[in-house]
């Protein structure tokens, strides 16, 4: 059962990561973000290279961080 809670986590990240990306819409990108904490928390513990599936997360809080970047500089 929990993983088919971590599958469908997972896709719902995915699909919110693109429709955040193409739309530059923050919400999506911050709540893709939020849906694949558990799932990077669990790579976390491998020791091999699966380790780094942990930093995805970081991935769309940096966009949104630059987002929020490029709007500032557009109200200057």
């Amino acid at each position: 059962m929990i993983v088919v809670l971590w599958q469908t986590a997972l896709i719902i990240s995915i699909l919110l990561f693109f429709f955040g990306l193409l739309t530059k819409q923050k919400p999506a990108l911050l709540l893709s973000a939020l849906l694949f904490l558990p799932i990077s928390y669990y790579f976390l513990g491998v020791n091999n290279a699966f380790k780094w599936i942990a930093l995805l997360p970081l991935l769309p809080l940096l966009i949104v961080f630059l987002i929020y970047q490029k709007e500032g500089r557009a109200h200057r």
